[in-house]
């Protein structure tokens, strides 16, 4: 057994790569040779380790961050750790820049500041199944959806529908107030890193303000 875990890495770095077999999300399908001999290897994303000193250390680990979005107090970004004399650069797609100058290996939300609200809705919770009725909706779900609107939770979606944040960021919209109850417009979501298809998320934000869920 030890001497088959001691071939196995002492492969891996001798892996040639001639294509690409699949790349969906977090996980590459990657084509090649080994001392001339056919291999696949498949690669996948780690799990992010659990030590408080490895994640202490992460932020001031960036040596590359391209800001993606901004909107009130939330930010999206692309990064990249480790040294900057590791870098490998993208090619330019077809003969065009990309607007991409490294790749990245994280991709990074910022909540700043940030309110006990969203303390609350990033940590572990528990799982609970609740079957939602028109009484419960009507004398529990709805003041609180509109308490949430009042304290300004939806800031952010009316900055985006009003044209004052991530104006160049917009892939589609309606005339603003001119298509009634069906004006609406589509941005990227925030998990999308804004290059990769496989991995597309958009946002369709609708122009009503009478809908709440």
């Amino acid at each position: 057994m030890a001497d088959l875990k001691a071939r196995a890495e002492a492969a891996l770095p001798k892996f040639k790569l001639e294509k690409v077999l699949n790349q969906a999300g977090r996980r590459v399908s990657l084509y090649g040779t080994i001392d001339n001999e056919p291999a696949v290897m498949v690669v996948e994303r780690a799990t992010f380790p659990t030590s408080k000193a490895y994640l202490a250390g992460l932020p001031s680990s960036l040596v590359r961050l391209r800001n993606l979005g901004a909107n009130d107090i939330y930010s999206w970004s692309m990064a990249r750790t480790g040294s900057v004399d590791e870098e490998i650069k993208p090619e330019a797609d077809n003969g065009h820049d990309n607007g991409v100058d490294f790749f990245a290996d994280l991709k990074i939300n910022l909540i700043y500041p940030c309110t006990e609200a969203h303390v609350k809705k990033y940590s572990k919770q528990a799982v609970r199944f609740v079957t939602e009725t028109p009484e419960i909706y009507k004398n529990h779900i709805r003041p609180f959806m509109q308490l949430k609107r009042e304290e300004g939770r939806l800031n952010w979606v009316f900055n985006i529908i009003e044209g004052r944040t991530e104006v160049e960021d917009v892939i589609y919209r309606t005339k603003l107030g001119e298509a009634g109850d069906e004006g609406f417009l589509l941005i990227p979501d925030l998990n999308w890193d804004r290059k990769t298809l496989e991995g597309l998320h958009l946002l369709a934000l609708v122009e009503r303000r009478d809908i709440c869920t």
